[in-house]
This record gives structure tokens, C-alpha cells and sequence, in this order.
């Protein structure tokens, strides 16, 4: 769960083929937050989780853009993905082909994970976060991944993607009528989800639908190359900020550790364990952003009944007094003062 956790540079380097003006903006902003430029053209190059949230940040500032993220996916077909995108492309069918990058997604992008559920009448991938990121590089990269699963499904058919449905726990972005003009085809909702994750449900049978460039030889190469790559990456991090950053980004309510332990695909005691091997503990980390949020929302001019039933409580006197013992005062002083 490490900040500082690298991923590939070469995603970054598609923002270039947004426009000349992006292109001119990225190149001025990786100076400013001292990378060298010609990093991203480099096929294996890595860069810290860290410094793509000062990328995507600066970016921002200088340019009034909200669809990098949707404009970046776009781009992203399987050829994309160096090793992991061969062994998907020769892979026999879209079932297989996404299994083999379920299985390998740590090296397509390592911020995150994915897993892949295949019924006999639909096929389903989900991407969740895997590593704490401010909320608008935690945006962006929901976006990109979206639209890159649907540009993967298109471009592994043929071009004869079967209806989709894209869920997003994002709430609706300014440039919501791109979704609409540009994915007529695809059923997409935002905020479908109280913790951030992208969800595409491939609503046809994914083992029937057969790849036309199936090579098992090179299927086996790919993976051959893609298991060494793996014990080579580091996983580590700090869970800490990883919960914090979920628990933070929910609409309603707080999930519960036994739900993000789960999304970890870790038990609730291990997920203790990590927590107090970091000096803290799911209460407090729920405590410290449950009290960030209220503050934030009573500064929005929502009342204290309100803040405390969008928060879960089912009695806001409890909430008032949680409130109070944390800030000293009542939640109507802060919303007044």
C-alpha cells in the first residue's frame, strides 16, 4: 500500500496524444516536478505513485481539462500492456484472455487490482485502488481504466464488442456527454459503488466469444515471461493510507474492516495485524476520516441530522457526541462558525 509504489511510466506518455497544447503542458509540468521528459518513451520505465499524483495535479492547474482520464483510456488497447497484452492477444478466447490478465495485472498497473469473474451468460472485471492517491489521480485512473477495459473487449473481438454495462463509483464528471455520445452501446452509471471501483459486466457468454489471433506457442511464452517479471516486483506498502484513502472516498456510510479486509483478499484479523504494525488501527483511521467528512459536510451548509444519517449513524445524538469528543465543540458551532 506504499505511496511511493512505481508504476509504468509509458501510460503517462499517452496524455501527449491528447492535443499539442497537453503535450506542451506535460512536458513543461515534468519539469516541474523533476522527472526528465523522455522517461515516459521509455518502454520499462517506472515512476512513483507519488509523483503521478504531482503529474496529474499540476496538469490540472495549468489546463482546464476533466477528461484526461476518459481521453488516456481510450487509447489503451491490449497492445498496451507489453507482455501481459501478447499473452491476452493469443490468447483463444476472451475468457482466456482475461483470466491471463487477472492473473498478471500487477504489471499492467500495480496501483491496482483486478479480478475477473466469468459466468456461462456474462463475463465481469472489477478494479479497485491498491494503494492511497488523491482524489483527482484516483478519478483519472478510474476513467482511464474504465474505458481501457472497453477498448480491450472491442479490440481482442474484433471489433464486435457484445453489450456492456460500466459502473463507476465516481459521481458524474463535466464531460459527462462524452460518455453519452461516444458509448451508445454501453450501459454506464456513476457512483454505483460506495467504495471506489470500476466494474465492466460483458453481457455475453466470454468463452464463446473465440480470439482470431489464438497462438499457443507464443500464449506460453508470454506467460513464461510474464511469472518472471513477477516474482521480480515488490508488492509491500503501507495499508494504512490504502483504508484511509477507501474510507475517505465512500458516499454513504463507512465500509466495515471484515469489507475492506475482504477487497484485500485478506482476513480481518490480518488486516488488524498490518494496521497495528503501522502504529494505528481501523477505529481510529474510521474515527479521524468519519470526523474529516462531517466537518467537510457541515461546512457545505448540510445540517447535523443530516451529516449524521449520510455518515450511517441511525440516532444523531450518538453523532453529536462522537463529534464532541473529537473537536471539543457541537456540530452546529462548526457549521455556524
Amino acid at each position: 500500500m506504499d505511496a511511493d509504489l512505481k508504476v509504468p511510466a509509458r501510460y503517462y506518455a499517452r496524455l501527449a496524444g491528447v492535443s499539442a497544447e497537453l503535450a506542451d503542458g506535460l512536458e513543461a509540468a515534468l519539469h516541474r516536478i523533476g522527472i526528465a521528459p523522455q522517461l515516459l518513451s521509455q518502454p520499462d520505465a517506472m515512476i512513483p505513485v507519488s509523483k503521478v499524483d504531482q503529474l496529474l495535479g499540476d496538469l490540472s492547474r495549468n489546463l482546464e481539462r476533466t477528461d484526461l482520464g476518459f481521453e488516456v483510456g481510450k487509447q489503451l488497447s491490449a497492445n498496451a500492456h507489453s507482455f501481459v497484452g501478447f499473452g491476452m492477444l493469443n490468447s483463444a478466447t476472451l475468457d482466456e484472455a482475461l483470466r491471463f490478465e487477472a492473473q498478471y495485472f500487477r504489471l499492467v498497473m500495480p496501483s491496482f487490482s483486478m479480478r475477473y469473474v466469468s459466468r456461462p451468460d456474462y463475463g465481469e472485471m472489477q478494479f479497485r485502488p491498491r494503494v492511497a492517491m488523491s482524489h483527482l489521480s484516483l478519478s483519472f485512473h478510474l476513467e482511464a481504466i474504465g474505458m481501457a477495459a472497453l477498448r480491450e473487449v472491442s479490440d481482442l473481438t474484433g471489433g464486435r464488442r457484445p453489450p456492456c454495462r460500466l459502473d463507476l463509483s465516481i459521481p458524474e464528471p463535466p464531460h459527462l456527454r462524452r460518455y453519452q455520445r461516444e458509448l451508445k452501446d454501453v450501459r454506464v452509471r456513476f457512483e454505483a459503488s460506495t467504495t471506489p471501483s470500476v466494474m465492466l459486466r460483458i453481457l455475453a457468454p466470454p468463452k464463446e466469444l473465440h480470439l482470431e489471433m489464438a497462438d499457443s506457442h507464443a500464449l506460453r511464452v508470454a506467460e513464461d515471461r510474464c511469472r518472471s517479471l513477477v516474482q521480480k516486483a515488490a508488492d509491500g506498502g503501507r495499508f494504512a493510507d490504502w483504508v484511509a484513502m477507501t474510507l475517505r472516498e465512500v458516499a454513504d456510510g463507512l465500509p466495515t474492516q471484515k469489507e475492506l479486509a475482504a477487497q484485500l483478499n485478506m482476513s480481518t484479523r490480518t488486516l488488524h495485524r498490518y494496521l497495528e504494525h503501522e502504529g494505528t488501527s481501523f477505529r481510529a483511521l474510521a474515527s479521524r476520516i468519519q470526523h474529516d467528512i462531517a466537518c467537510e459536510r457541515l461546512g457545505r451548509g448540510m445540517s447535523a441530522n443530516e451529516v449524521a444519517y449520510s455518515l450511517g449513524f441511525a440516532d444523531p445524538s450518538n453523532f453529536n457526541r462522537a463529534f464532541r469528543i473529537r473537536a471539543g465543540y457541537s456540530p452546529g458551532r462548526h457549521r455556524s462558525g
